[in-house]
């Protein structure tokens, strides 16, 4: 945590300084899931998503293709 805040800037803002600690536990929880197999393929993430927007009613043009493919966002 000391490391992220003596990395910022001496003009860092309070909101930049929790932003960066936010990013930082954010990324290393990632990496921890990633390490313990807790990870979904594009194809399963897609189809959450497109079960999320079909709950709510939401559609976001192109939010419902695995990534990587020609044509995705």
């Amino acid at each position: 945590m000391a490391e992220v805040i003596n990395a910022q800037p001496d003009d860092a803002s309070y909101d930049d300084i929790l932003r960066a600690l936010a990013f930082e536990r954010m990324v290393a929880r990632g990496l921890a899931d990633a390490r313990n197999g807790r990870v979904l393929s594009d194809g399963e993430m897609a189809r959450r998503i497109g079960e999320w927007q079909k709950e709510s009613g939401v559609i976001l043009a192109g939010t419902c293709r695995p990534l990587g493919l020609a044509g995705s966002i």
